[in-house]
């Protein structure tokens, strides 16, 4: 982190986005972190994630002290990394809030331990360096996983809910501006819309409605902040019919008005 600030002669980087999962190992950082236009404070003992296709930025006024590394999808498939790994430990948020991991300094050495092995392995002459990294990597996210409160019962793949949950998911990533009811996921999951309903529930602490919400509104600050389209556009966009429905949708979600979220960027 220290040397991607010096790169930067300490100047604020842009939002952006990336097509590849990036893991930032925080020992010590002033300032914050923007994922997808939630706003995290930088403290010591902390671990970022940051998915394919967020929006994030980091503000750092003074050299912070941690690491950076990223890693691909065809990273994951060339190292026989099933993907469901990386979705079932539940750290890698594809929407909603993304909150930093806080990590006791016990974890915090096995990781930076982790890192520097890491390090080792990079020398393009060692054999077998990728499957090394791949490893390694597997080994990061799992003590990762194991400092978090979440549900173990996630990371469970023989569990129908766990890959209904999955699924779930991935029909939300690809369906959300067409489909805005639970009841429209049900009938492709061969389920009802009730015991959807109940299981997101009980894996996630959320509702399937809510996660539905989640994209949408997340989809409609990136359209709003990176677009000129209009309000009306986006509300189009997005499968509302009417854009008043839209603009309540939106606050409600939001807190404040699409024009009034849009008017922030600019100052």
């Amino acid at each position: 982190m220290g040397t991607i600030f010096e790169q930067a002669n300490g100047k604020v980087d842009s939002p952006h986005r990336h097509d590849y999962y990036t893991v930032v190992l925080v020992e010590k950082a002033e300032g914050k972190h923007v994922i997808d236009y939630q706003t995290y404070a930088f403290a010591t003992n902390q671990v970022h994630f940051v998915s394919p296709g967020q929006v994030h930025q980091v503000v750092t006024p003074s050299k912070p002290k941690g690491w950076v590394f990223t890693f691909s999808k065809d990273f994951l498939v060339e190292n026989n990394i099933p993907e469901s790994f990386i979705s079932n430990i539940n750290l890698f948020r594809q929407f909603g809030e993304t909150p930093p991991l806080e990590i006791d300094d016990v974890t915090f050495q096995r990781l930076y331990r982790i890192i520097k092995e890491m390090e080792e392995c990079l020398p393009l002459d060692l054999h077998y360096r990728h499957r090394a990294l791949g490893a390694l990597l597997q080994l990061f996210l799992i003590y990762c996983n194991n400092s978090c409160l979440l549900d173990t019962t996630q990371l469970d793949e023989e569990n129908s809910g766990v890959c209904m949950l999955r699924d779930f998911k991935s029909l939300v990533d690809q369906h959300f501006q067409e489909w805005h009811k639970v009841s429209s996921y049900a009938p492709t999951l061969h389920i009802t819309a009730k015991h959807l309903s109940h299981t997101v529930k009980q894996l996630t602490g959320k509702t399937a409605k809510e996660l539905i919400q989640d994209r949408l509104t997340l989809e409609a600050k990136r359209l709003l902040y990176h677009t000129d389209l209009s309000i009306k556009e986006v509300a189009y966009r997005l499968g509302f019919e009417e854009p008043l429905h839209f603009s309540g949708f939106f606050k409600k979600q939001a807190g404040l008005s699409p024009t009034l979220f849009r008017a922030r960027k600019s100052t």
